[in-house]
């Protein structure tokens, strides 16, 4: 059997008004006071740790410019992807500080 590409579940619309961006409008709205954002941490293999920064909600671009952003002042590695921020090491406590200093309100620690 083949595999089919899917294309975002997004077949046909018979809507002559119909315009996708509007979507990614709404996405963008969420402003930082708004975000509801948990932080984790969480054991990977080998034993290493990571802080999970979860809950973001924002185009891609917004994510991985705040994701760039905490990795750098945490001077660790990692990734943000699929609402997700990744960084290498337990830096939850430098993380939340940076977090409330850019405005985001509703930011806690969660997990253990």
């Amino acid at each position: 059997m083949s595999k089919k590409k899917s294309s975002g579940g997004f077949v046909f619309s018979t809507d002559p008004d119909f315009r996708p961006e509007e979507q990614e409008q709404q996405i963008s709205a969420v402003t930082p006071e708004r975000q509801v954002l948990r932080i984790w941490l969480e054991r990977v293999r080998g034993g290493k740790e990571a802080t999970v920064v979860k809950g973001f909600a924002g185009p891609q671009e917004r994510l991985e410019e705040l994701g760039k952003l905490l990795k750098s002042k945490c001077a660790a590695g990692g990734n943000a992807k699929d609402g997700v921020i990744i960084v290498q090491g337990d830096h939850r406590d430098k993380v939340l500080k940076l977090l409330l200093d850019l405005g985001y309100k509703n930011v806690k620690k969660a997990g253990g």
